[in-house]
């Protein structure tokens, strides 16, 4: 009786796209994108299955508006804002999100984004860098790049199986497994796995190795620009 009332409930609330794929996402962030059926989606809504083929066509047009709404979570620095600033805005703002979705950036690194979203996102970062002086081919290779570092690291960070609370007791216990001769900057990194927390705190390491590792490509990509608008300008004043 109470599962007709819920579902009756649920009915007075006109079922749309966005409807469907907000739940889908309330669903996937709980049990991962493998939970993910129309009829168990349907079931959230308190609906009959075959209802949400009037608003999404299939299970892969639900994965693909999933792309859509954490892509759009993605806070996009303004349009001629400084190039390094805004991409290292961008690059945290992502890694945030696909921190509150841990699934979702597997997911759209497997999927091609086609949507208006997706373009849109693309088309901004890839402005940012071109008024940022970046030729069109290096503007390409620097979204690139700092995708890559950013998907892959968040991707490590999901599926570590030490969470930030559990590096000093990891370092602890492997320290004493190393031998000095055997493995010596193995046990070096340990030292200084340590030695970076605060007072036995490793609270916001992961974070501080992010920013680390993306401040690197960024004074590689700024190297990489200015000796792009030297070469330019040369060519520029011997014309």
């Amino acid at each position: 009786m109470a599962k007709n009332k819920s579902r009756t409930k649920a009915r007075r609330q006109p079922l749309s796209r966005e409807r469907v794929l907000q739940a889908a996402l309330t669903l996937v962030d709980k049990a991962g994108v493998e939970s993910l059926s129309m009829r168990g989606l349907a079931g959230t809504l308190g609906v009959e299955a075959m209802s949400l083929y009037k608003h999404v066509a299939n299970k892969d047009e639900v994965l693909n508006g999933l792309v859509e709404l954490v892509i759009a979570e993605i806070e996009l620095p303004p349009a001629g804002q400084e190039w390094r600033s805004a991409m290292r805005e961008r690059a945290l703002s992502a890694r945030r999100v696909f921190l509150r979705h841990p699934w979702a950036a597997v997911l759209i690194e497997s999927r091609i984004h086609g949507s208006p979203v997706g373009l849109s996102y693309a088309n901004s970062v890839l402005g940012l860098l071109r008024h940022g002086g970046f030729t069109v081919p290096m503007a390409h290779r620097a979204f690139l790049l700092i995708d890559s570092y950013l998907y892959g690291f968040v991707m490590q960070e999901v599926h570590w199986p030490f969470g930030e609370a559990d590096i000093g007791e990891m370092a602890e216990a492997m320290t004493p497994r190393l031998s000095a001769q055997e493995y010596p900057y193995l046990l070096e990194a340990m030292g200084d796995v340590v030695t970076s927390s605060v007072d036995g705190n490793f609270s916001g390491v992961y974070d501080a190795q992010f920013r680390a590792g993306l401040e690197l490509i960024l004074d590689s990509l700024a190297r990489l620009r200015e000796t792009s608008l030297q070469r330019s300008n040369f060519v520029d004043n011997t014309l």
